[in-house]
């Protein structure tokens, strides 16, 4: 069995990265892990390689390491107890010129290899002798092709490069160009079915991924299994489970997937549409546009059983379930984003968003679909969204910062709740937090934020001012330590030296102020004034500006270095 688990390429050096990039570029998924310190340019920084490439094989992930083959050897051996589980490991020479398989053979090493090797316009130094010989991997066949009895094959490879002689039973055009020894009289055999067979030394099974399981309405994972067994079906053959788009939100059809281990596709009313009004029932028009083939018989109205004639791709029938995330990558350094984010952002097809935004993710867009509009477009960037993801497609709507604080989490929900369409109910919306500007400012100058605070935007463009005004005075008045987001932009230039007006009635001029510019970003700024120094031409529209309550306080290091701080003991009068 070929794994589905992209693969991880590991660099320990600078000069690693340019052929790492090569592969990665044929790999799709692929994760670039580079050592800190000594890599730039990658998505995952580590600073332990053996902990790292121990916790990846032990998740199953395939490794390329571009280092001395010893090198992986000695850090994964200690885990090395079952060939059968085992990722593919190979090792890649540092300017690409050679590419050798280590690990995993039952699990493509020798066909990734052969991957790599044509990307790089190499020969690969696979040594497997079935390979060699036969130029072909018994153990482990393409995509579409199971093995079901590989505790038989080595036996089987070794009768073979004895001399043996091997017929072939069904279809498997995978082997039409390798060098078997193919004989109809032959005494061994490699068969391809679907059906449950009894497993021999002298037998090499393949259980092609012909059958789909067609549900109208959700099913019991028993039913569905004892429908198999009667049938004489073997599970490995299931290729998917297809539905109705109107179940893709029930965790249901998810649990049946997952324990079948098969992806979930899903067709549109739209879809079935042709068959159902000549009195197929949902069920059959599903199984029917899933594999071109009638269905089995069945005893339930919900439940189809088809059988394709050749190996089915669940990519190309149906739609997955449409997934919008909406992520928040923090206010600018490629270190303050989630390693959550950086998964949905390597998963995602298309990325929605603000240009600026989308540009701060840097290669992380690299082979998505681009949809950049300009930054205050919210509800028609939200509407373009969800019209994507209900398409089926995985969707990330970029925003800096934390998503669900003046970004655009508020709009898709606020989309959902005031435009909806059917359509995108079958959508899986996740929000991926991030990093706020106030959370990275505060950080920057010490604990400005560590009693209690709000946040407050001074622009006017969506609410009145007459309403921010009113805000800004209450929280005043409460005492609380306030950040002000948008405070000036070239259109607006009056509102801070008003926000600051109302401020001074309930603060001290002293007051500490921290702007904080172009945080994570070239040019970041971060600096303390009073209250009464604060100015229009202080801040702009990538400046956050943090204002102390009547308990915050500043620090005066010996080095020149300020910090600012409220205290979480919190008492009448200021100290």
């Amino acid at each position: 069995m070929i794994t589905k688990i992209a693969p991880a390429v590991v660099v320990l050096g600078q000069n690693s990265v340019p052929v790492a990039r090569q592969i990665i570029s044929i790999l799709p998924g692929a994760t670039l892990y580079g050592l800190a310190g000594r890599t730039s340019g990658v998505d995952v920084s580590f600073t332990n390689f053996g902990d790292t490439l121990r916790e990846l094989f032990a998740e199953g992930t395939p490794l390329i390491g571009i280092c001395a083959a010893g090198i992986l050897i000695r850090t994964i051996a200690p885990m090395l107890s079952d060939k059968k589980q085992e990722p593919p490991v190979l090792a890649v020479a540092e300017d690409g010129s050679a590419v050798v398989p280590l690990l995993g053979g039952l699990n493509g090493v020798n066909d990734l290899a052969r991957r790599i090797a044509e990307a790089l316009d190499v020969k690969p130094a696979i040594t497997t002798t079935g390979d060699i010989r036969f130029r072909t991997a018994l153990l482990s066949p393409p995509p579409g092709y199971h093995l079901a009895n590989p505790d038989d094959a080595k036996k089987f490879i070794s009768d073979l490069l004895a001399g043996a002689q091997v017929k072939l039973e069904g279809t498997a055009p995978w082997l039409s160009n390798s060098q078997l020894p193919i004989d109809p009289n032959g005494n061994l055999t490699i068969q391809v079915t679907e059906r449950l067979v009894t497993s021999a030394p002298n037998r090499l099974v393949y259980h092609p991924a012909t059958i789909a399981i067609a549900i109208s309405d959700i099913v019991n994972i028993a039913l569905i299994q004892q429908l198999l067994a009667d049938a004489e079906l073997a599970s490995a053959s299931v290729a998917g489970i297809f539905a109705p788009i109107t179940l893709a939100v029930n965790p249901a059809i998810k649990a049946i997937a997952n324990a079948l281990k098969v992806p979930v596709r899903f067709f549109t009313s739209n879809q079935l549409e042709n068959l159902t009004t000549q009195g197929y029932s949902p069920a059959q028009a599903i199984a029917i546009n899933a594999t071109g083939s009638s269905p089995l018989s069945s005893s339930s109205s919900h439940l189809e059983i088809a059988i394709a004639p050749t190996p089915i791709d669940p990519s190309t029938i149906g739609q997955a379930q449409g997934q919008l995330a909406i992520i928040g990558t923090g206010p600018g350094s490629p270190e303050w984003m989630s390693p959550e984010v950086k998964e949905i952002l390597k998963s995602a097809t298309d990325l929605v968003g603000y240009k600026t935004y989308i540009n701060l993710i840097g290669s992380l867009a690299d082979g998505k679909q681009l949809h950049e509009s300009d930054n205050r477009e919210e509800i028609a960037r939200a509407t373009m969204a969800l019209d994507l993801a209900a398409e089926g497609r995985y969707v990330a709507v970029v925003s800096s910062g934390d998503p669900g604080i003046y970004a655009m989490a508020a709009a898709v929900f606020e989309v959902c709740d005031r435009y909806p369409k059917p359509e995108w109910e079958s959508i899986d919306i996740h929000v991926a937090p991030g990093i706020s500007a106030m959370q990275a400012a505060a950080a920057a100058i010490g604990a400005p934020l560590g009693h209690d605070f709000c946040a407050i935007s001074l622009s006017d463009i969506l609410k009145p001012w007459s309403i921010i005004e009113q805000r800004i005075a209450r929280a005043a008045e409460a005492d609380f330590a306030i950040a002000f987001y948008n405070p000036v932009s070239k259109e607006r230039t009056w509102q801070l030296a008003a926000a600051q007006n109302i401020l001074l009635q309930y603060r001290t001029p002293d007051t500490p102020v921290v702007l904080a510019k172009n945080l994570g970003r070239t040019g970041q700024m971060v600096k303390v004034i009073k209250l009464d120094q604060l100015t229009p031409d202080s801040a702009d529209m990538r400046t956050v500006l943090l204002v102390g309550s009547s308990q915050t306080r500043t620090i005066q290091h010996s080095d020149g270095r300020i910090s600012v701080y409220t205290p979480r003991r919190y008492t009448e009068q200021k100290i």
